[in-house]
Parts: C-alpha cells; sequence; structure tokens
C-alpha cells in the first residue's frame, strides 16, 4: 500500500535517493556474499530524511574462512567477522527489513540507489536482494564518477574533498559518502550556477545575450 501523500509531497519522495552501505566478503559474485548493510534516505538537497535499518548478516564459518587476506584483516580489525558469526539475521529477513523501509519512505520504481562504487554493489543486490532493487529505480547515483570527473575537471577542488577514514564499516561509509557528494554540490555544482547568475548580473538581469 502507498503511504505517500499527493502533491508537493509526493513529489519530494520522487525525487529522493536511497544511499546504501554494505561490506562483502570479497568482490566476487559466484562466491561471496553480503555480510552488512546500512540504508539512509535523503531529499533533493542532500538531507536526511530517515535513517534505515544498520543489520550484520550470519553467514557460515567456511565462507569467512575463505575471504580474502584483505577482508580477513579489515573485517576482523572492525569486529565485524566476529559480529557476522554471532549473528541470527538471515539475508532473507535482511531483505524484507530494508524493503519494508524504503516502501515507507520512497514511492516504487522512483528513487535511485546511490553510493561510493555502487554500480559494483549493484551486482550483489540485483543477486541477493532483487525485491529490494525492484523497488528502486534503474539508473544508480555512482559518487565515485563524480568524484573522477572532479579529478579531471575541478583539481583544486578535488584535493579538498573530506577525506575518508576508512572503517570499512556500512552505516560509516554512507555517512562518508553522502558527505562527500554534499561537498561537491556545494563546490563543484554550485560553482556554475554562481557562474550563471553572474553572466545573468553582467547583462543586466536578463539570462538573453
Amino acid at each position: 500500500m502507498n503511504t505517500m501523500m499527493p502533491g508537493e509531497d509526493n513529489i519530494r519522495a520522487r525525487d529522493s535517493t536511497v544511499a546504501t552501505g554494505r561490506q562483502m566478503t570479497g568482490l566476487d559474485i559466484e562466491k561471496d556474499q553480503i555480510i552488512e548493510m546500512a540504508c539512509i534516505i535523503t531529499d533533493s538537497e542532500l538531507n536526511v530524511l530517515a535513517e534505515g535499518p544498520n543489520l550484520i548478516i550470519n553467514q557460515p564459518d567456511e565462507l569467512l574462512e575463505g575471504m580474502s587476506e584483505w577482508c580477513k584483516e579489515h573485517h576482523g580489525k572492525s569486529g565485524l567477522t566476529q559480529a557476522v558469526r554471532d549473528s541470527k539475521i538471515t539475508l532473507e529477513q535482511a531483505e524484507y527489513e530494508f524493503l519494508s523501509f524504503i516502501r515507507q519512505h520512497t514511492p516504487p520504481g522512483q528513487c535511485p540507489l546511490a553510493g561510493n562504487s555502487v554500480h559494483a554493489d549493484k551486482r550483489f543486490l540485483d543477486k541477493f536482494m532483487p525485491q529490494f532493487m525492484y523497488h528502486l529505480h534503474y539508473r544508480i547515483i555512482d559518487v565515485s564518477t563524480i568524484k573522477e570527473l572532479c579529478r579531471r575537471w575541478f583539481p583544486e577542488e578535488y584535493k579538498m574533498a573530506p577525506h575518508k577514514k576508512a572503517t570499512h564499516r556500512a552505516l560509516d561509509d554512507i555517512c562518508e559518502s553522502i558527505k562527500e557528494l554534499q561537498y561537491y554540490r556545494a563546490t563543484v555544482f554550485k560553482s556554475s550556477t554562481d557562474k550563471k547568475k553572474s553572466k545573468i548580473v553582467e547583462n543586466g538581469g536578463s539570462n538573453n545575450s
């Protein structure tokens, strides 16, 4: 059932983004699994509208023991590996909770998935949480793409972008991605608007040449 209000509230809901952060046992879609996921919904100006579940998903010991050395080191150091062993939450339960959350706050088929390198994570979500992905728009907002474009086109602004703490935990990853995108929104994207406004002022208040 759609609980969205008609009119302006519904328009704002359609402009929301679904920012997710995940940790996996690796990047091999054939053998690796999601072990942690969190979700935050933002409006078109990147203000947080709702903070969703932050779940650790149980996976078998064999899978954890077969992780790469990088994953073993970082997930072990962050405490995630042990938390996965202790968790009682299944992948199916996690998808249900995330799907219930986004259904409460976003209309079906309208809002894109967002995050850093989210194109890679989308592959796992398409496979392991298909109903969650079916609710979202087919487009994505990949902060890493914006980062790479800024590195090439706005190198000075790129150098001043917020540094990540690299905790390798899902909720921290989302918050850092949102903060990074807010920075680009306030500097790089805003600069184009300011230049346009300056041109209008120079032309005597009109945007016609």
